[in-house]
């Protein structure tokens, strides 16, 4: 089965307009009212820098387990690791099912 690339692409940006986003003024070389400072303060709160510091202890812990990973590893050669295929299949069921909505 083949699919076609779709006939119609979206136009390229013109030079004009892409400097006039850049510069923050319009067509007519005036400055568009999104740039001009109106005195306005805005507070975000407590929960932006509550996710800011859950995203930086994030970044810096592993996303691998490597001693766990090792363990396993070892197991393997050792031929002592064993799967237990009712819970990979309930597991996988359960994910099945939160994926499509059905978290029962």
């Amino acid at each position: 089965m083949k699919i076609d690339k779709p006939g119609n692409t979206l136009p390229a940006n013109s030079a004009g307009e892409g400097a006039a986003r850049a510069t923050g003024k319009d067509k007519s070389g005036q400055a568009s009212a999104a740039q001009q400072p109106a005195g306005t303060s805005v507070s975000l709160g407590s929960t932006v820098a509550h996710m800011k510091n859950m995203e930086s202890s994030m970044a810096s812990a592993p996303a691998v387990n490597a001693a766990k990973v090792a363990e396993i590893r070892q197991a393997i050669s050792e031929g002592r690791f064993q799967v237990n295929t009712s819970v990979v299949a309930d597991r996988l069921i359960a994910t099945v099912r939160d994926l499509i909505g059905g978290k029962a």
